[in-house]
């Protein structure tokens, strides 16, 4: 049979598909989608390469004076450490994100496929609770930082004084306002943002190492601060116990990976099943922003403790190297420091802003799990915007007390990553017997370790980022079941397909009161005919029977899906059988109102009512009658349309 000319049918109108009629509602949609990169223009890697580094690099305006306030004297070779964990195991874990998770979705989505069902789900809503606090955390913290920056200029300090936490508020405000107004231009911002910052942190790190050669003693007092921790040992182990409190250093590779659909790759990637020069791009760009952060976190780390005294730790821990280069390069040039380090800054809060508008909309309305205002940027950024003045508030936009939300975050991110390419690795090698895959595959566990014991440590030293993390947990979960459960009801279709030709070809003797409608839990010729029977002893109807068979798809948690129609001729009556449905109940009242029945016999099953509702909650199935019955008065109010309806019956099986 020839298959040339199957269709697909048009979709229902529903309520996410009606443009908003208030002016307020327009202009909130106006502002698009989020969660989708195809449309925009891509770049060459160096040029993206700024998109994920104003997040990375901008650690620079804090990570220095925290790791001083963490390490002290040590900061140096804790430091180095985490330059090892960043080359021999971040990039390394990232590079392998890349590879399968080449369109921008990153290690959240390896792991919802390496875990479907409900268990999948429900670990990517706590996921994207740790990646909300992530991002989240980065704007306030960035926000605060850059608000420092400004209030301790001491051009700026006699008029501002003590107005960090209003200055920060501002500072936010104004990145929801650039997100309201449309975010354009993304890129060439970023350039024109870090390439500055970072020559300027080149410059006071090459004028903190002049001084340094010219004044000896400096090393001779940092080599006797060593001694008094001890021996070499001793000094290594305090680096490695130091090692999870300069975690922040490690932020930045999650970003890298989403901003992937934005790289350029090869001229035939777009014919290509994996696109090969993308993801070869994407390796250069984790691989430069990886080696040219680990250059700027040890340099910075050995001028801020060798010229920086123990006493100031405290008072310069929010900008350690703006202190350095007002009190070696001058005013003048401090104050282009500030500057440059608040424009940075603001803008890593614009690129986590980015990150959720990316990542939100991506997956909690796929789910079901989030009000249909979250698919848009507008209405996201006003709530997202109301959540980070709460946070701001609670910490008073104290850097340091952020730290370690920030951390937590950023560790459960990592260790996600490293997790799903270990599971991705030993599946692969499973599946082809390749010894190498297995072995690298035991290389991401050991990496799996190294990064439980720092998120373990982080979480004890500093237990707040668990409980921030915990808050949006919670609130995603909460939101998210409470609204699966109101839009339970709602029509969860993506499209629908006809088998083949004949299907197609049979579809317009069903519609337009031309049959009535019987589902049936078997689509057997036997209960097909006692169905019928029963059906024409207790009322009379003169139109021919369609009897409907909904299969179900093996995971039905997801929210909505595709339909597949066979349909076949048997006499007078017809039989449709139904393929890739998420609920039973939801897909029939579909089928329903595209075939427009004459009239719909409902079976009962008289069951429990709650352990009937928790099944269609969780399965798709349970009391189907009366919840076909319900689906369809809501979805008749809805439209408020003056059509005949079908007539409805609800028989006792």
């Amino acid at each position: 049979m020839t298959t040339s000319g199957i269709k697909s049918l048009p979709l229902l109108p529903v309520p996410d598909s009606v443009p908003a009629k208030t002016p307020l509602g327009r202009w909130l949609t106006e502002g698009g989608p989020g969660g989708d990169h195809h449309g925009e223009q891509t770049q060459p890697w160096y040029a993206v390469l700024w998109l994920t580094g104003v997040d990375y690099f901008s650690t620079l305006g804090y990570q220095p004076g925290l790791a001083l306030l963490a390490a002290a004297a040590i900061s140096p070779l804790a430091t180095l450490l985490l330059v090892v964990v960043t080359l021999a195991g971040a990039l390394p874990i990232y590079i392998q994100v890349a590879r399968r998770s080449y369109i921008g979705q990153g290690s959240i989505a390896m792991l919802e496929r390496l875990l479907p069902g409900w268990y999948g789900k429900l670990f990517v809503l706590v996921l994207i609770g740790f990646a909300s606090t992530d991002f989240v955390i980065t704007m306030t913290l960035s926000a605060s930082d850059a608000a420092a920056h400004l209030v301790d200029n001491p051009l700026v300090e006699p008029y501002l004084g003590s107005g960090q936490f209003p200055v920060t508020v501002v500072l936010l405000v104004l990145l929801a306002l650039v997100f309201l107004l449309g975010f354009r231009e993304a890129i060439g911002l970023a350039v024109a943002v870090g390439v500055p910052y970072i020559l300027l942190n080149v410059l006071v790190i090459f004028k903190s190492f002049t001084v340094i050669l010219q004044q000896p003693q400096l090393l001779a007092n940092w080599q006797q601060a060593l001694t008094l921790k001890g021996d070499w040992t001793m000094i290594l182990i305090l680096a490695g116990l130091t090692f999870p409190k300069l975690a922040l250093g490690l932020s930045g590779f999650e970003t890298g990976v989403a901003v992937m659909p934005l790289i350029r790759g090869d001229a035939d990637d777009a014919r290509k099943p994996v696109p090969e020069g993308r993801i070869r791009a994407s390796r250069a760009l984790l691989t430069t922003a990886a080696v040219l952060m680990s250059f700027l976190l040890i340099t910075s780390s050995v001028i801020t403790t060798l010229l920086i005294p123990p006493a100031e730790y405290k008072s310069v821990s929010d900008h350690a190297l703006s202190t350095l280069c007002h009190r070696l390069l001058g005013e003048g040039w401090g104050t282009v420091y500030d500057i440059s380090t608040i424009a940075i800054l603001w803008f890593a809060g614009a690129s986590a802003m980015a990150g959720l508008l990316n990542l939100i909309p991506r997956y909690l309305p796929r789910f079901g799990m989030a009000p249909s205002w979250v698919r848009f940027n507008r209405p996201l950024v006003l709530a997202l915007l109301v959540i980070d003045l709460v946070v701001v508030s609670i910490f008073r936009a104290n850097v340091n007390a952020q730290g370690g939300a920030y951390a937590t975050g950023v560790l459960v991110l990592i260790l996600s990553a490293a997790v799903a390419v270990s599971l991705a690795l030993r599946s692969e090698a499973a599946l082809t017997g390749n010894r190498r895959l297995r072995n690298l595959s035991y290389y991401f566990w050991a990496l799996v370790a190294v990064f439980a014991y720092t998120l373990l440590d982080n979480i004890r030293e500093r237990p707040d980022g668990l409980i921030i993390a915990s808050f949006f947990i919670i609130f995603i979960l909460a939101v998210g079941i409470g609204t699966r459960l109101r839009r339970a009801t709602e029509l969860r279709v993506e499209r629908v397909t006809f088998a083949d030709d004949e299907s197609a070809a049979l579809w317009p003797k069903l519609c337009c009161k031309q049959v009535s409608l019987v589902p049936l839990i078997s689509n057997a010729a036997a209960p097909r005919e006692r169905k019928a029977n029963q059906i024409r002893t207790y009322y009379t109807t003169e139109h021919p029977f369609a009897f409907l068979h909904v299969n179900l798809r093996d995971d039905c948690s997801d929210f909505s899906g595709g339909l597949r129609l066979f349909i076949r001729q048997e006499g007078k009556n017809f039989t449709i059988e139904v393929e890739g449905a998420v609920a039973i109940a939801n897909t029939i009242a579909y089928i329903s109102e595209l075939m427009d029945p004459v009239s719909i016999f409902l079976g009962l099953t008289r069951k429990n009512m709650t352990e009937q509702s928790l099944n269609y909650i969780l399965t798709g199935q349970g009391e189907t009658g009366l919840m076909v019955y319900q689906i369809l008065v809501r979805y008749w109010e809805w439209t408020a349309a003056e059509d005949v309806r079908p007539l409805i019956f609800l028989l006792s099986d």
